[in-house]
Parts: C-alpha cells; structure tokens; sequence
C-alpha cells in the first residue's frame, strides 16, 4: 500500500510539474479592435516581436472581436466599453473588464468658426452616423444637460457612415458633423476650411457629472485571468508601459501604428493626442465606467446588454483599488498584487 501511495505522489508531483511548465509557456492571445483602442498597444507588439510572449491580432469590425471571445479563441481584447457590458451579461459574467485603454474620440467639426459651445449647437443641423448607438446617446446627453432638446432644438441627420456626414458637411452652409478620431484627422486634411469646434470629451468632462465619455476598454476571460494570474499581471503592466511611450512620443508611436496597419501613419501623428489615449484600473476606472454606463442604460438599455453588470459592486471590474488587481471568482480567492 506504501509503495502504491509512492507511486500516486510521484504522478502528482509529475502533473504538478507538468500543469506548472504549461502554465509558464503559456502565450496570451490579444486582439484589439482597428482604431484608437489599439493604439495603446503598439509599443508593446513592436518590443514582444521577438520573445513571441503574446499573440496579437488586429480585428478590422468588432463583429471579429465578439465570436473569438465567447469562443475562447482570444484571452483578452479591447472592445467598446459598452460591449464589454453587453459580453459580461450575454456569458453570466465570463468576461471582465481589466483597464479603459481609451476615452471619448468624438469631436464636433464646422466650417467656419459659429461653434464656440454647446450652446452654439442649437437650432443647427448636425450630421452624424451611429443611430443607435454609443454616438447618439453621447450627443444626445451632452445636449440634453447643456438644455437643448436633441428632438426639438436641433435637427440630427443620421448617416451610414463617416464619409457620407463630411460630404453632407461640406455641401451644407451651416451645418456641423459629429465625426469620431482618427476620421476627424482624416477629413481635416482632406477638406480645406475645416476646423474641429468641440471636442465631446471635454464637453462631458465640463458637465460635472458624476461619469466620462469612454470609448474602449481592455477586457478578459475570467477563465484565463484565473489559470494565468502571473501573466495577465505582467501584460497589464507593460501594457500600461506602453501607453505612457505612445503618449510621449508621438512621433514614433506613429509609425508604430502605421507599421501594424492600424492608420496610417500620417493621420496617426496628427491624430494620437486627439485619440485621448489611457490606461485607467482600479477605483477610478471602476467609478468611470459605471457613471458611463449608467448613462447609456438610461438611453437604452439594450446598449448595455439589458441591465448594468454587477459591476457597480466590483464584478465588472476586476479592480478593487488602484494598488490591487483582484479578478473575483466563484471561491474569491485569485488576488493580483500589482507591481511598481
């Protein structure tokens, strides 16, 4: 019987090795939306090209992003904040946001120099794509808290696309288009006479309210933040690392983000500080993120997949302070000390 008990330690200590070296070789599969919310990363692929430490993929829709998910084929992904409600919902929480990698990107542009303010809006045509979604919520916020009826003081036309509001702008006298970064950049330098009038993440920010514009967020599989804790820890930080370059150095982060295809770079340096770029965790993403989507549920709740995620009580985020990284679980037990 002794001998047989040897033999069952010795397996264990085996597949305790084994289960050990997988865990350590383990390679992080990322994917990031193309757009700002990948900007943030590129510092990170170019310095990983070598060690092969991470997997990244660059999706052109997030319809690539969803399925890879819900899938397990992507450990983690930067998505729109509102997905990553509508994903935590859709998988009972299966999904867990990590960081907002990127706040608000849209920006109200004109011909001419009328618009000073919000106020200036009113009694304007406004042209703009994302009817039904997180577009029109935003504006549709700002305006109502700046006191004009986005039904009855302005006069919103909703486009399929980007390209379509700038050619309704540019044919129109005294219009104006809400027109999201890296695009805007793009249509500044295509049209001449246009100047970017407001920026809607200041203009939210100004509100005093109790949220922030947000557009993007890092989010992962709760399975995979509890098998590789030690991994997710260091991505988080280099992540963030690689943040702080890209909003330094504009210029080389550019290329970066030509190089990986994500816009090309010329419109890249002139767009990366419009693109407020961000690496927010802890209680201030945790009190970011909810107001934000507090917002969007009071719009429509289809938005945030039907109802707010237990988020506002720690179980979106998976931060419980800015010093502490902890992703709850079903037995509370995996915690994440974060690193200086």
């Amino acid at each position: 019987m002794f001998r047989n008990m040897k033999k069952i330690l010795l397996v264990l200590c085996v597949l305790a090795l084994c289960a050990g070296a997988l865990a350590e070789g383990y390679v992080p599969r990322i994917v990031a939306l193309k757009g700002p919310t990948a900007m943030g990363l590129v510092k990170l692929m170019k310095d990983d090209e070598a060690a092969g430490s991470y997997a990244f993929t660059i999706a052109a829709a997030v319809d690539e992003v969803t399925p890879m998910l819900v899938k397990g084929e992507a450990d983690i992904a930067c998505v729109p904040a509102n997905l990553a409600s509508v994903l935590y919902n859709n998988t009972e929480g299966q999904v867990q946001v990590l960081a907002v990698n990127t706040l608000g990107v849209l920006y109200i542009v004109e011909k001419g120099e009328s618009v000073q303010s919000v106020a200036d809006l009113k009694g304007r045509t406004i042209y703009a794509s994302g009817k039904g979604a997180t577009p029109e919520y935003a504006l549709n916020f700002i305006l109502s808290q700046n006191g004009i009826d986005p039904e009855q003081d302005v006069t919103i036309e909703w486009k399929s696309e980007h390209a379509e509001c700038l050619t309704a702008l540019m044919a129109s006298e005294a219009g104006v288009a809400l027109l999201p970064q890296p695009f805007v950049t793009t249509a500044l330098m295509k049209a001449e006479g246009l100047r970017v009038a407001l920026d809607l993440n200041a203009a939210w920010d100004a509100l005093g309210v109790d949220s922030t514009l947000i557009t993007g967020v890092a989010v992962a599989r709760r399975d995979f933040a509890e098998a590789h804790a030690d991994a997710l820890n260091a991505f988080l930080d280099a992540y963030r690392a690689s943040v702080e370059y890209v909003n330094a150095n504009t210029d080389d982060a550019a290329k970066l983000v030509g190089e990986y295809e994500i816009v090309p770079e010329q419109v890249a340096a002139k767009a990366l500080p419009a693109c407020n770029i961000t690496f927010i965790e802890g209680a201030e993403m945790q009190a970011k993120l909810e107001g934000y989507l507090q917002v969007l549920l009071d719009a429509n709740p289809k938005a945030v997949g039907g109802k707010l995620p237990e988020a506002v009580s720690g179980e979106l985020s998976p931060t419980k302070s800015v010093t502490e990284r902890s992703f709850p679980v079903a037995s509370d037990n995996l915690h994440l000390s974060q690193q200086n």
